[in-house]
């Protein structure tokens, strides 16, 4: 409202007060249009003149991206922070703060401030203490990587660049050659003589170099302070994490410490973003599977189960078929512990258990959120197994994990759990049961012919694939590759990994057999073979004799 200038106030003194009246007046009408502005736009309004703005909110957005934007956060409470802009709409701005969302996971609500209300409040940045800005994590650059390529053409190389390096180095340096090997753990363990350093690679440990044990205290130390561990605490397991900064990403390390007879032993598992980004096509599914599950994955409710043990690839494939359906008109949200990889265009929630934030309340609060596509990461419980069956009943697609050894087998733990089967039998659509296997290395590929007793075996396994499943097979003229080894995969003779599969999609004979009193796996294997499902061995051993990968590995990871 328009402030009055009174003939007192003129009589008193006239042209100094009048000027700031004025100045008060025209103030005050630009606070009016911005407010009127904030309401067609449908923002919230706020005034910042005078208001006290805390320095953890204004550490938010450095000062530099705020005068840029013309953008400040004038308030923030935990995860929830309150945003002044000028000029709006500003496509700038609405990058900036996708872009806080994303990294910081941040409840975000927008104000509309006037040009004066955010100089004002711009003013604040001067009392902040000027600290350098310091990156915690190592940070290793694409020159580190290249620098470590020509010094190191294996992970062998690696024993003898360690002694050359000091320990700041050190932990780059064994990361760098990780990441190379395309390691998805580093082992770092202390025994009587020395320390090993051990990668996991492909699913497979590999020894890849050994450390004198007078280094061991400094590098636990280095790792720990990385990691934000008490650096003075060995006796007790801790857990923490670091970030490694690429050029064109940024890698999550989550680090685990456990006592050990000759010290601690420490295992960095590396969470790098372009392992999440296997496309569905991509993940080793083929013939009347791939075409099943495809179809499956494209109605719009029912249950999706994958099962296998901890490491055969389950998340990767949840990740995937995720990918498949996200598309703008479909809202997509998941439970997961832990949110190990961001999905774009996906809301990603984490349990945790000690706030009471279950597996099967999480799912009830989610339904509340009107998704069209939920992904729970795994079933452990009735109360979890029921939820997601009542939605997967009531119009929402439903994917998540089981652990047990096949797809046949996912039917009797459900029933053993106490689910009911007449409502088990119309909610499941399909069952993936997985394993990976070693991809034989394309560079250093070569025919062998197996020992008779392995392929006697072999053409028995191949003989029980059904007829109706789509494969002919000529069982005496099969084909079998090895990996000779060299140095693109590091002697190894194998290179990346693929999925082997089996999958049971529902019908009315796999329906009958649910709703009988007592289901065995034996059973429900089958009914699946009746119905055409090929089963795990059968599919490594197809991609055996295609030159995917080799017979033993098939055995290795089936057995």
């Amino acid at each position: 409202m328009t402030s009055k200038i009174t003939p007192s106030q003129l009589a008193e003194k006239p042209e100094e007060k009048l000027k700031e009246k004025l100045k008060e007046i025209q103030l005050a009408e630009k606070e009016k249009l911005t407010q009127e502005k904030a309401q067609s736009l449908g923002l919230e309004y706020i005034n910042l003149f005078g208001f006290s703005i805390s320095d953890d909110a204004l550490n938010l957005i450095p000062k530099k991206k705020a005068e840029e934007l013309k953008i400040i956060c004038f308030l923030k409470i935990g995860k929830e922070a309150r945003i002044g802009v000028v000029n709006y709409p500003d496509k700038k701005v609405d990058n900036f703060i996708e872009e806080l969302k994303k990294n910081q996971g941040l409840h975000i609500v927008l104000y509309l401030v006037s040009e004066h209300s955010f100089e004002s409040a711009l003013k604040m940045y001067e009392r902040l203490p000027k600290i350098r800005e310091t990156v915690r994590g190592v940070k290793i650059t694409e020159k580190d990587i290249e620098k470590f390529k020509e010094k190191i053409k294996t992970f062998r190389d690696l024993s003898k660049e360690i002694r050359n390096v000091s320990i700041t180095d050190l932990v780059s340096l064994i990361v760098a050659t990780a990441i190379k090997s395309r390691a998805s753990d580093i082992h770092i363990e202390a025994e009587k003589k020395d320390i090993k350093v051990r990668f996991r690679i492909d699913g497979v440990l590999h020894d890849v170099a050994d450390i004198s044990k007078d280094l061991w205290k400094k590098l636990v130390s280095r790792i720990k302070f990385l990691s934000g561990l008490l650096i003075n605490v060995s006796d007790k397991p801790q857990d923490g994490r670091f970030t490694i900064y690429l050029k064109n990403e940024e890698i999550d390390v989550r680090v685990s410490c456990l006592p050990t007879n000759y010290g601690e032993s420490i295992v960095l598992r590396l969470l790098m973003p372009s392992t999440a980004g296997l496309e569905f096509e991509e993940l080793g599914l083929r013939g009347r599977a791939f075409e099943q599950l495809k179809r499956e994955i494209q109605r719009p409710n029912g249950m999706i189960i994958t099962t296998g043990p901890t490491g055969s690839g389950k998340t990767t494939t949840l990740y995937a078929i995720l990918k498949k359906l996200n598309k703008p008109e479909v809202k997509i949200i998941t439970l997961e512990d832990p949110v190990e990889y961001r999905l774009e265009g996906i809301n990603q929630s984490q349990i945790d258990t000690e706030k009471g934030f279950t597996f099967a309340k999480g799912l009830r609060s989610i339904l509340r959120q009107d998704p069209d596509v939920i992904m729970v990461g795994e079933i452990r419980d009735l109360d979890t197994a029921e939820t997601a069956i009542n939605a997967a009943l009531t119009g929402h697609l439903v994917i998540s994990t089981l652990h047990t050894n096949s797809a046949p087998a996912a039917i009797p733990r459900f029933l053993a759990m106490g689910v009911k089967p007449f409502l088990l039998a119309p909610a499941l659509n399909a069952v993936i049961g997985q394993r990976l296997v070693r991809r034989i290395c394309p560079n250093c590929k070569e025919e062998i012919k197996l020992e008779k007793e392995k392929l006697d075996r072999v053409k028995k396994i191949l003989s029980q694939i059904p007829e109706n499943s789509g494969y002919q097979l000529d069982l005496n003229n099969l084909k079998f590759y090895q990996g000779k080894g060299c140095e693109k995969c590091d002697f190894l003779g194998y290179k990346g990994r693929i999925g082997i599969y089996e999958v049971l999609t529902m019908n009315k004979e796999v329906e009958k057999v649910i709703l009988s009193k007592n289901v065995s796996e034996y059973e429900m294997e089958e009914v699946a073979k009746k119905q055409g499902m090929i089963s795990m061995v059968q599919d490594g051993l197809l991609k055996a004799i295609d030159g995917i990968t080799t017979v033993e590995e098939v055995f290795r990871v089936t057995e």
